[in-house]
């Protein structure tokens, strides 16, 4: 799906979903970001556990591309797709963001 009908269906979710899953879009090819970050990007700085719960929900992988979303700590975190955490670390890898 474009990129532009995406930002078209976000709009039958949440605005804080809306907001997550915006932000997770300007994580570049290659490079990660933690939950942290996301929470901070949309001026909720202490809801990196909400950024999760979004990610997890996210029906737009992978013009929404959540797998490019880690734990401050720099470990993997949660990854709900298909595959789990084996498809996210191979996802990342591909991408040379590991």
């Amino acid at each position: 799906m474009k990129k532009e009908q995406v930002l078209l269906k976000m709009k039958d979710y949440t605005s804080f979903q809306q907001a997550v899953w915006r932000a997770c879009m300007r994580i570049p090819a290659g490079q990660t970001r933690s939950y942290k970050w996301i929470a901070e990007q949309i001026g909720r700085p202490g809801a990196a556990r909400a950024v999760g719960s979004a990610l997890g929900k996210n029906p737009f992988a992978p013009t929404v591309p959540c797998h490019r979303v880690i734990k401050s700590d720099g470990t993997l975190g949660g990854f709900s797709a298909p595959g789990g955490l084996k498809a996210k670390l191979d996802l990342l890898k591909k991408e040379k963001a590991l």
